[in-house]
Order: C-alpha cells, then sequence, then structure tokens
C-alpha cells in the first residue's frame, strides 16, 4: 500500500486534525516548495501555517486573561466557591483589560 509519506495530511477533515498535522503540513510546503513549479500551492500552504501560528498567539493572550475567570466558576458550578468570588475575579478581569480593545 502507498502513501502516508505524510500521515495522510490530505485526510485532515477539520482544524483540529489539521493542527494534529502541523509538522506534516510543514513538511507539505517545503515538499511543494521543492518541487518549482508548485509556488502557489506551497506559498498557500506556508499561509496556512502562518493562520494557525497567529491564531495560537492571540489564543493564548485571551487564555491567559480568562483562566483565573474559569477556574472562579468552574469552582462556583461545583459548588466549591461563592457569587463573591466570581465579581472578584470578573472585576480584575476587567481592570486587567481595561485598555484591551475587544475581539
Amino acid at each position: 500500500m502507498s502513501g502516508g509519506s505524510y500521515n495522510y495530511l490530505y485526510a485532515s477533515v477539520d482544524l483540529e486534525d489539521l493542527q494534529a498535522h502541523r509538522y506534516d503540513l510543514e513538511a507539505m510546503a517545503a515538499r511543494l516548495a521543492g518541487l518549482g513549479y508548485a509556488q502557489d500551492a506551497a506559498r498557500e500552504t506556508e499561509e496556512l501555517l502562518l493562520l494557525f501560528r497567529q491564531w495560537e498567539t492571540r489564543a493564548e493572550v485571551r487564555i491567559g486573561r480568562l483562566s483565573d475567570l474559569w477556574r472562579v466558576i468552574e469552582r462556583l458550578d461545583s459548588h466549591d466557591g461563592g457569587e463573591d468570588a466570581v465579581k472578584a475575579a470578573l472585576a480584575k478581569y476587567r481592570a486587567d483589560n481595561a485598555d484591551t480593545p475587544p475581539p
């Protein structure tokens, strides 16, 4: 059976699958670029990688801003915390991000 050189990258059906194949995607971009006659496809594959990197950076920033609030909400919903903790965490979130424009 042939195939599998890029761990069946072509069979990725959604972004989660594609994200899991990041190294294969990088290898595919390099392979396409190396062909010499597939520069457009290589460039688009590289742009896809760039979009993943940009999204990761933006998501990590937002996760950092929200994680304390998420923790407090999780504790509230599992009956290990109260509304006062939520209000305090929300006030801190808003104060820390007052200068940040909304997404």
